[in-house]
């Protein structure tokens, strides 16, 4: 699903899919099943003015989990058509680059940093802003793909011609995330950082292309050699 030839990880290919953010069975559709998979590991809002701040928000799709754990919602994303699609859904909007967010340091409870970090030259830049938005005690949740052989045959050569992957070009394979050096980032940056691979319930893939599911639950796995999220602590 491309629907102009741009160069691979363009992120005007966000601004052409727009219109599918929320389409179940869309362009996106993995990235329903990956929010729903991080508000898993999000803790219940403990004060009414807790804030969570959704990197690379897109259009908003943590949204609804978002509300239900009863925080605030800021989402910075640079896509100004992503914005405007997550501003609809009680997202409060702030255009901004992840590699430099236009927030206070420590003013967050929760950063989600979901499916952005093989998006950019400098993972580890994105991580410190992770680290410097958290308050002490703050919660941490990423998801990524690993910078492996595998992880670039199975999530471009695979995965972008398959129903319920990403749109073909979406991806540069050469930025996909060293998973070492993403580690020995977050102790240098004081994050309690654990990783655990992904994949999608078979059960459910098999629901979800016949119509009978909306959402796939994305299972835990030893092997964070393809998709692998991160769940952690700011000391």
């Amino acid at each position: 699903m491309r629907s102009t030839t741009r160069p691979r990880n363009d992120p005007a290919q966000y601004d052409d899919l727009a219109d599918q953010w929320w389409q179940p069975s869309g362009g996106f559709a993995a990235l329903h099943w990956l929010a729903a998979s991080r508000a898993e590991h999000i803790p219940q809002a403990a004060t009414p003015g807790a804030l969570l701040v959704d990197l690379a928000c897109g259009g908003g799709l943590m949204a609804p989990h978002v509300a239900r754990l009863g925080y605030r919602h800021v989402g910075v994303d640079l896509g100004e058509a992503g914005l405007r699609v997550a501003g609809g859904h009680g997202v409060l909007p702030v255009q901004g680059s992840v590699l430099a967010v236009p927030l206070a340091d420590g003013c967050a409870d929760v950063v989600v940093a979901g499916e952005v970090l093989e998006h950019v030259a400098d993972d580890v830049a994105v991580l410190a802003e992770c680290a410097r938005l958290l308050r002490p005690g703050g919660t941490l949740v990423v998801d990524a793909l690993a910078d492996t052989r595998v992880g670039r045959f199975l999530m471009v050569t695979v995965a972008e011609r398959l129903p319920g992957g990403p749109p073909r070009g979406i991806h540069d394979p050469a930025l996909f995330v060293d998973r070492a050096r993403l580690l020995s980032a977050a102790e240098r940056l004081g994050l309690d950082l654990r990783l655990v691979g992904l994949r999608p319930s078979v059960r459910d893939l098999v629901a979800w292309l016949s119509r009978r599911r909306d959402v796939v639950r994305m299972k835990p796995v030893r092997s964070t050699a393809v998709v692998f999220a991160g769940y952690g602590r700011k000391r």
